[in-house]
């Protein structure tokens, strides 16, 4: 009677294994190796993801990664199952999308930070920019904010009070132009494509090194900046040990040095 009792135990746990797998949950090969498919951007993310590939495999993970984010889906791909976790994003973005669309992705830990910055192709430092300089900013929400911010923070303009506690800001909410300066608002896409045409340009830095251009940075946010860019998960797999570990190596010393020293204050570690 035991062994009938067993016998049915296991089919319906195999049954669940299966279940789960369907839905496009973590497994485990004969190896004990766990595969974890991931949504990832391609500079800096793949690059960490890749360079810590060999010690995640110690750990008994695999990641694969099933495409980068362009295409806006990531966080639908990993509510549905489609994706174990992605890493393309920052917190408050998640929660902007968590909330227009009921979903209940949360963040696990925040990796690195990909600052803000303004960026000049004709001079090498702010105090060098001319009067009335002409800078363009990215025109999407929360990085428009965050490059406003960056430039009430370094004297150019003061913003709302509202604005700055809110997270929110569009050049409507400046009160105040401390320096002569014309800021042109646009596609974060096209910047650097028409960097010429401006005496400084704020932008995010995966953009910027993805591109491959050689310009100069001459200011960006802090590194305790809210913007870390996140590993995300479903609620129910928050705990998951494959997405424990995932993180355990991603924020470990060497993987965090790694993220300094490979892109020299372009992207700074959360540690």
């Amino acid at each position: 009677m035991k062994k009938i009792i067993v016998g049915i135990f296991g089919i319906a746990a195999a049954l669940s294994l299966a279940s789960c797998a369907k839905k496009g949950g973590s497994s485990a090969s004969k190896d004990g190796i766990v595969t974890l498919k991931g949504i990832i951007d391609l500079v800096p993310h793949q690059e960490i993801i890749d360079y810590a590939a060999p010690a995640l495999l110690k750990e008994g993970i695999k990641v694969v990664t099933l495409q980068d984010a362009s295409d806006n889906l990531g966080n639908e791909k990993t509510f549905n199952g489609e994706a174990d976790f992605n890493y393309f994003q920052h917190k408050p973005y998640l929660d902007s999308v968590n909330k227009q669309n009921g979903w209940d992705l949360v963040s696990v830990a925040a990796i690195h930070v990909e600052p803000i910055s303004i960026y000049s192709d004709k001079y090498k430092n702010l105090a060098d920019a001319p009067k009335n300089a002409v800078i363009a900013l990215p025109d999407d929400g929360t990085n428009e904010y965050r490059g406003l911010k960056l430039l009430n923070d370094q004297g150019y303009i003061k913003l709302s009070e509202h604005s700055l506690s809110a997270l929110d800001a569009n050049v409507g909410d400046i009160v105040e132009y401390l320096k002569p300066v014309k800021l042109v608002e646009i596609n974060a896409f096209q910047i650097i494509p028409t960097r010429a045409d401006y005496d400084l340009f704020v932008n995010n830095t995966n953009k910027v090194l993805e591109s491959g251009i050689k310009t100069n940075i001459l200011a960006q946010e802090s590194p305790d900046s809210p913007y870390g860019n996140i590993i995300v998960t479903k609620a129910g797999r928050a705990n998951d040990p494959a997405i424990q570990k995932l993180v355990k190596v991603l924020l470990s010393d060497d993987v965090q040095n790694w993220i300094k020293n490979k892109y020299n204050g372009a992207v700074i570690p959360v540690k």
